[in-house]
């Protein structure tokens, strides 16, 4: 995925995360997310899909059952993240596990 490097897309990614850690907290009502964190958000150059970076403060097991909660409530997650968007469309969300601070930790020298 190409990533979008313009202004528009850098404050669209910070209102996607903004919005979808909002949503998580105050709407959806999955246990498998409650300990879920949005860590970041990727859109592609033409601003159709947004990657989404989450992490879990859990053991690898949950980790599955949080991709599973967020890949089950994905469609009201993107409905309610329309609401809140002033475009014409919403992005298509990939969830996507954020393996950056377990690199920096077991793979530093």
């Amino acid at each position: 995925m190409r990533k979008g490097t313009s202004r528009r897309a850098f404050r669209l990614e910070e209102h996607i995360k903004k919005e979808l850690s909002r949503i998580l907290i105050e709407d959806i009502q999955d246990p498998r997310l409650e300990l879920v964190t949005i860590s970041g958000v990727r859109l592609n150059s033409d601003l159709t899909v947004a990657e989404v970076l989450y992490t879990h403060a859990s053991d690898a097991d949950k980790r599955e059952e949080a991709y599973q909660g967020l890949s089950s409530a994905k469609g009201r997650i993107r409905h309610l993240l329309g609401q809140s968007l002033k475009q014409k469309f919403v992005p298509e969300l990939r969830f996507k596990w954020d393996d950056f601070l377990e690199t920096m930790i077991y793979e530093s020298p």
